[in-house]
C-alpha cells in the first residue's frame, strides 16, 4: 500500500514542463503554455479543477471536464458529487492528503498517508 501511494505521488515532484508534457500527452497541446506560463507544477496540479481552469485560460467546457477528470485520475481521487456546488467540490481522503502534501514545507514532504489517516480518524 505505501509503495503504491508513493508511486502515485511522484507527480508532486513534476516541474511546470513535466505538467505541460503530461497535458500534451492527454491530447491538449494547445494548453501547454497555459500551464507553463502559470507555473503549474505537480504540487499545484492538486488544486486544478473546473473552477480553476478558466484562470489558466482554459474555457472550453468539454476540455475543462476532461482535463479535470484526468487530474482526478492522476491524483487517485474520486469525482465530486455534482449535486453540490462545483465551486467548492468536496475532497475524499486522498484529495485532502494530497492538498497537505502539496505544501512546500519540509514537514509536508515527510508526512505519510498512514499518518494522515491515523490523525484524520
Amino acid at each position: 500500500m505505501a509503495t503504491h501511494i508513493l508511486q502515485k505521488m511522484a507527480f508532486l515532484r513534476w516541474t511546470c514542463q513535466d505538467v505541460a508534457k503530461w497535458i500534451e500527452s492527454l491530447g491538449y497541446p494547445q494548453y501547454t503554455e497555459c500551464f507553463t506560463e502559470n507555473f503549474i507544477t505537480g504540487k499545484k496540479l492538486v488544486f486544478v479543477n473546473c473552477n480553476y481552469l478558466p484562470r489558466l485560460g482554459i474555457t472550453d467546457f468539454e476540455h475543462m471536464k476532461a482535463v479535470s477528470a484526468h487530474v482526478r485520475e492522476l491524483l487517485g481521487i474520486s469525482e465530486p458529487l455534482w449535486s453540490r456546488s462545483i465551486a467548492d467540490p468536496p475532497c475524499d481522503d486522498m484529495g485532502m492528503f494530497l492538498k497537505l502534501k502539496s505544501r512546500t514545507l519540509e514537514k509536508a514532504d515527510s508526512f505519510t498517508y498512514t499518518q494522515f489517516i491515523n490523525n484524520h480518524k
